[in-house]
């Protein structure tokens, strides 16, 4: 993960790599960006799973969003906390997504989507077992580059 070396934020306050899996592992809600066709940006709020080396997200596919990356695959996902200044911390994931399993999931064999499905199943359902609905579908977003903060980390 091509993590800090590019981050504007001071390094005081970026999350280490045990600190962001422990936060991302915990977080339940992301805000995904896309781009259309017209390079109009469209934000919108994504169930998801991190895997250490992966941000997993859970899509409809009949959506502007997957409209969007069927023809541009770049985004830019924050997962963040926090109510007062001095709580905020967050994490800002960008690259391209790739399109796994088919789509809409159903439930066809994917070993690929075997861990995650598991890990999604148990936190969002308290399942096993991933249930499918025959709408969404998965995407994988392996970070080009990650910038996290945690402004609990201030002095004073």
């Amino acid at each position: 993960m091509a993590a800090a070396a590019g981050q504007r934020r001071g390094r005081r306050i970026m999350m280490s790599p045990e600190e962001l899996d422990a936060f991302l592992a915990r977080q339940r809600t992301c805000r995904i960006a896309t781009v259309g066709p017209d390079g109009a940006p469209h934000v919108g709020a994504l169930w998801f799973i991190w895997d250490g080396t992966a941000l997993w997200l859970y899509s409809l596919t009949r959506s502007r969003r997957w409209a969007h990356l069927v023809k541009d695959q770049r985004v830019a996902v924050v997962v963040d906390d926090g109510h007062e200044y001095g709580e905020l911390r967050g994490a800002e994931l960008s690259g391209s997504v790739a399109f796994v399993g088919e789509a809409p999931r159903r439930g066809e064999p994917c070993p690929e989507l075997a861990a995650p499905e598991k890990l999604f199943a148990a936190k969002y359902f308290g399942l096993e077992t991933m249930p499918h609905d025959g709408r969404h579908a998965w995407l994988r977003l392996t970070p080009d580059a990650v910038a996290s903060w945690d402004f609990r980390k201030i002095p004073g």
